[in-house]
C-alpha cells in the first residue's frame, strides 16, 4: 500500500550510562553521528515524515547533528527509559496524518534501510502491527498503525517500551524476517563500539 504515510520514528534519547554517559546519538559512525546515519537508514527504508525523540545532551544534539527536515522533540523524563521516549514521539505524531509509525533505535547500526522497508511493507490499514524478527525472534524495527498508538503509548513505561502491548496482541502481529539484511546488535557497553565505523 505504497500510498500509506509511514512515520518514522528514531528514539534517541539515551544517555550510554554503560557507556561512560556518552549519548547514544553522538556516537560517530561512517564518517557522522549516530543520529544521521539512522535517520538516513528511515528515510532511505521510504519512511516520511522522521521524528527523532532527544534526551541526554539534546542541546548539543541538535547542534552538531544535521537533523533537517526532521521533527525533533525532546523527552525531559529520557531518564525513565525507551517508555517514555516512545509516549514523547507518538504523542507529536498524533494529528499528523500519518497511518502508522516505524520505529527505529538509534543505537542498532546494523539495521539498515532495506530491512526498514522490508517492515514498512507490512501496513496493511491503521491496525497495522509489525516488527522484524532475527531467526524468529522479535526485534527492531517496529511498525505500529496509527490506530493503535493511545493504547501503546499508555502501556509504554520504563524500558519494556512496547514489549507488553506486542506480547498482550502476539496473535495481530506480523513478524518479517532481517536476519539475512540485517544485524540486531545494541551499541551498549565499551566493547560494542567495535562495531562503529
Amino acid at each position: 500500500m505504497t500510498h500509506a504515510q509511514i512515520a518514522g520514528l528514531l528514539l534517541a534519547a539515551g544517555g550510554g550510562r554503560r557507556l561512560g554517559g556518552r549519548p547514544k546519538a553522538l556516537l560517530e559512525h561512517r564518517g557522522g553521528l549516530l543520529v544521521e546515519h539512522a535517520v538516513r537508514t528511515l528515510r532511505a527504508g521510504g519512511c516520511g515524515p522522521v521524528r527523532v525523540v532527544l534526551g541526554a545532551s539534546a542541546d548539543e544534539v541538535r547542534d552538531r547533528a544535521g537533523l533537517d527536515g526532521c521533527g525533533v522533540s525532546v523527552n525531559p523524563e529520557w531518564t525513565e527509559g525507551m517508555g517514555s521516549s516512545l509516549r514523547t514521539g507518538l504523542d507529536a505524531l498524533a494529528g499528523t496524518g500519518a497511518d502508522a509509525a516505524l520505529v527505529l533505535l538509534v543505537d542498532q547500526p546494523g539495521i539498515g534501510a532495506e530491512a526498514v522497508a522490508r517492515v514498512a511493507a507490512a501496513y496493511r490499514d491503521r491496525t497495522s502491527l509489525a516488527a522484524a524478527s532475527y531467526a524468529g525472534e522479535r526485534g527492531h524495527p517496529v511498525l505500529f498503525g496509527a490506530d493503535r498508538w493511545a493504547d501503546i503509548a499508555a502501556g509504554a513505561v520504563g524500558d519494556q517500551g512496547a514489549r507488553g502491548y506486542l506480547r498482550a496482541h502476539r496473535e495481530a502481529l506480523t513478524l518479517v524476517e532481517c536476519g539475512d539484511v540485517a544485524q540486531a546488535y545494541d551499541i551498549d557497553t565499551p566493547a560494542d563500539l567495535s562495531h562503529l565505523e
